[in-house]
Order: C-alpha cells, then sequence, then structure tokens
C-alpha cells in the first residue's frame, strides 16, 4: 500500500488522544474506590477506548489517500521503436487527382490519417513518435507507448498545411528522435510523403552521419498523384534526370544509398496506402522491451468506512450513558449550635 499524501501520516500521532485525556464527569459515588468491582465496565472502558484511538487512526490514513498497485513493470513483447514522418505541405490537402476535394473522396493528408491512426492502435506495444515537416521541420510528439496522445498526434496531420517540402531537415529531426534506451531494439522512421525537394549537401552529410551513429529501417509512403512521375521511372532524357526536374527519383536513389535498410512504397489510392501501411506493420514486428503501466486502486473508501462505523459505535455509546444512581436532592448543611453540636 502506498500513499498519495504520506507527510499526513505524522497526524497519527493524535491517536494517542483517548489515552491520555480522561475528562472528569459529576458522579453520585466521589469515592469510586468504595464501590464493588465492577469488571465489565473496565472492559467496556477499555473498548471505547480502542475505538476513539482506531477511529483517529484510520481518518488520518484515510485523508493520507492510501492505493494499491501502481506504478510500472516491464515487460517483453513484438513491436518497435517508430517515428512517423508526416508531409504537411499544402498538397497532401488535395485529393489523389491532384485538385481540391469534393464530398466524393478524401484528401490525401485525411486518409493517410485514418490509416496511420489504424496502424498505432494495431500496434500496443510500440513506442511511437511523431514529426511533420513542410517548410520546416517540427516534433509533434516524442517518441512515447501512450497511444491516446499517438493518435491525438496523428490527427492533428490534416490542418491547412504550408507551400514547401523541406524533406531533408524533417529526415534529421526524425533521426535524431532515438534516444540511447533504444539501442538494440527496432527502429524505424516512416516518412509519408506525396513529393521530395532537393536536399543540400550539408544535410546530405548530416544524414550519413545520423544513420552511421544510430542505424534505422526506412520506409517511404509515397503518395502519388495521378499522372505525376514515380520513384522507379527513369526519364527518356538524361537531361530530365536532375533533382530539380525529378527530385522524389532521386530522394529515393539517395535513400537507398545510406547504407541502411530501405523500402520505398507508391500508392495512388487510399487501397495502396492501407496495403503499404500493412506491409509495413508485418515487416516491423520484433522483441521489444516496453513499459506497462499499472492502475491504481484508491483504498481511502475502506478506511473513510471503517472509521464511520467506528464514529458510530463511539456516539451510540455517549448517548446510552446513563448515571449509576440518580443524584438527589442535596443534603441539608449542618447547622452551629452555641455551646456544641
Amino acid at each position: 500500500m502506498s500513499f498519495e499524501r504520506p507527510l499526513l501520516l505524522v497526524l497519527l500521532v493524535l491517536a494517542l488522544l483517548p489515552l491520555l485525556l480522561r475528562p472528569e464527569r459529576p458522579s453520585a459515588h466521589p469515592a469510586l474506590g468504595l464501590t464493588p468491582p465492577d469488571p465489565l465496565s473496565r472492559w467496556v472502558s477499555a473498548g471505547l477506548r480502542l475505538a476513539g484511538i482506531a477511529a483517529i487512526a484510520t481518518l488520518v490514513v484515510a485523508l493520507a489517500g492510501p492505493f494499491a498497485g501502481g506504478g510500472s513493470v516491464t515487460r517483453q513483447g513484438q513491436g518497435a521503436n517508430i517515428v512517423l514522418l508526416i508531409d504537411r505541405s499544402s498538397s497532401m490537402d488535395n485529393s489523389f487527382a491532384g485538385r481540391a476535394p469534393d464530398g466524393a473522396e478524401d484528401s490525401k493528408s485525411a486518409v493517410a490519417k485514418r490509416l496511420l491512426v489504424d496502424f498505432a492502435s494495431r500496434r500496443p506495444h510500440d513506442r511511437i513518435g511523431v514529426a511533420a515537416f513542410s517548410t520546416s521541420p517540427m516534433q509533434v510528439l516524442p517518441i512515447t507507448d501512450h497511444l491516446d496522445a499517438v493518435r491525438g498526434a496523428i490527427a492533428a496531420i490534416d490542418r491547412p498545411g504550408l507551400a514547401h517540402t523541406d524533406v531533408g531537415r524533417g529526415l534529421a529531426l526524425a533521426f535524431g528522435q532515438f534516444g540511447p534506451e533504444t539501442l538494440g531494439e527496432a527502429r524505424a522512421v516512416v516518412l509519408v510523403s506525396d513529393g521530395a525537394g532537393v536536399i543540400g549537401m550539408e544535410v546530405q552529410d548530416l544524414l550519413r552521419q545520423q544513420v552511421a551513429r544510430e542505424p534505422v529501417n526506412l520506409y517511404w509512403l509515397f503518395i502519388r498523384t495521378m499522372g505525376s512521375p514515380g520513384l522507379f521511372e527513369t526519364p527518356a532524357s538524361k537531361s530530365d534526370d536532375t533533382p530539380q526536374a525529378r527530385p522524389e527519383r532521386h530522394l529515393h536513389l539517395f535513400l537507398g544509398r545510406l547504407g541502411i535498410p530501405y523500402r520505398a512504397f507508391e500508392a495512388e489510392s487510399p487501397e495502396a496506402i492501407a496495403e503499404a501501411i500493412g506491409e509495413i506493420d508485418r515487416l516491423e514486428t520484433r522483441p521489444i522491451a516496453y513499459v506497462e503501466e499499472l492502475p491504481r486502486q484508491p483504498l481511502a473508501w475502506a478506511f473513510y468506512a471503517g472509521a464511520a462505523v467506528l464514529l458510530a459505535a463511539l456516539l451510540a455509546a455517549r448517548l446510552a450513558e446513563r448515571p449509576l444512581v440518580p443524584a438527589g436532592p442535596p443534603l441539608p448543611a449542618l447547622k452551629r449550635r452555641e455551646g456544641g453540636l
């Protein structure tokens, strides 16, 4: 048993008051030593004092907030440490056809949000973080095992985005999310984007240094707009095969040369996105240590109930008190006569 406010337990010294206080009451027999022995009365008196001690003690313990259980325990399960890196550029607010969604179709970000929430809900033992990028990267949620927080962070990705796509610095932010506690465990970054941009040489060098220091598995879920070039298509003209002309293809080539496990998925429909996320779900299932929070069982109610019973017994005893002999009229005072009594 533990306590929310353990400092209040110092008030347990007040439980000694029934032993120290002896309230005096008028009695018709001021010399009680002359009365015959009454063992029952002595046992009742001792019992009432013990009841008073117990009532004060249980009230103090109840005020201290007792509870059982709680804390956390480390368990072994199947899962991974995953960072979801989500593109929040304005193009994600369009439909797969590249236009503003109407009532018959969803935006790419809305579809991604729905499927990623399902993905996180199927993996209760994962530790998941969420990051976003457009003009600049932003950490939405550090890696955590609180599933409700993860779902809330993913639910925010369909808010209106910005114009640009700085995917390089977004990847640098995602790679830096894994702390030393994840060493020796499965670690993965899932990039969800419908486009890319040119990554500068300094950012490329930073990414190489990060993955060399802390290797991760990398997945790119490329949400392809209808009619746009894909990741795996080689342009017919070499002049068109440049990072400026085909940034998605060249990002794909760069990620494949980082020296870490990497896999790209192209998806042109909600069904294709669901299939790709399902494949990532199957690939990233390995032994992992996870922390399970144990629920608390509050116990204050039991102590309050016990104190109420004891106080009711003491009140009943007080109301049942009766004098041993009803007090009669006062004795007349003796008058002194002259010359003697």
